[in-house]
């Protein structure tokens, strides 16, 4: 061979070799820059996750403190007369005409005459839970406890619901502050001053009082009361 085949020879291979090294180098090239991009999307999705997690809790902290209720000794009371208003009224409903004149005994008081009672109960306490009064049919007011007892059921579920609602209504007026009031109190012929509390209380354990005995009166007849009805689940 000449001198110029050899060195051309020379020239091609060292070509070859470069063109190698310059392929690898740009395939590590590529990783490296995959790589360095796969690690900027880590740290992307990562100040994401973070911030996700830390986002409500920095809401959170700006928002006040819960303080306490307003009025939570007129709350308390509400909720336990409203519960109690509901449970006698399906009691009443659940229970058949034909059992309105049902009395365990002869002693005790039929479930009629319940029913007439606690309208006059509800008015009586209720009325004085602020300046709302109660406005009752003179027939009501005039007509004997052991007559209005046999009225119909529609009759007197009707009218026991309506003071219910009137309680509710005058229960509206209450606050904490007007419970210390002094109020008078007229029962049997005779009048005394009480606490505007007192009276508050007095319709929660009377009701209480008697939605227990109706609860007894409806399992003597092989009825369940609204309380011991299985409660829907969630």
């Amino acid at each position: 061979m000449g001198y110029s085949t050899v060195r051309g020879f020379d020239s091609s291979a060292k070509c070859q070799s470069l063109a190698r090294k310059l392929r690898k180098l740009s395939g590590i090239a590529t990783i490296t820059i995959l790589r360095l991009t796969f690690t900027e999307e880590r740290m992307k999705l990562s100040h994401v996750a973070i911030l996700a997690l830390v986002a409500p809790l920095s809401l959170a902290a700006q928002q006040p403190p819960a303080g306490p209720p307003v009025n939570p000794i007129t709350t308390s009371f509400r909720g336990r007369i409203m519960g109690l208003h509901r449970n006698i009224a399906q009691a009443f409903d659940s229970i058949p005409e034909a059992k309105f004149s049902y009395k365990p005994t002869p002693a005790q008081l039929s479930i009629g005459f319940i029913a007439q009672h606690l309208v006059n109960d509800n008015t009586l306490f209720c009325n004085s839970f602020g300046a709302m009064k109660a406005t009752r049919p003179e027939k009501d007011t005039a007509t004997p406890d052991s007559v209005k007892a046999t009225w119909p059921k529609d009759t007197l579920v009707a009218k026991l619901k309506e003071s219910f609602t009137f309680c509710q209504q005058a229960f509206g007026q209450l606050d904490d502050a007007k419970l210390a009031d002094q109020v008078s109190m007229t029962f049997g012929g005779n009048t005394r001053t009480v606490t505007r509390s007192g009276m508050v209380l007095g319709h929660a354990l009377d009701l209480a009082d008697h939605y227990s005995q109706l609860a007894n009166y409806m399992r003597l007849n092989n009825i369940l009361p609204p309380t011991a009805l299985p409660r829907p689940r969630p």
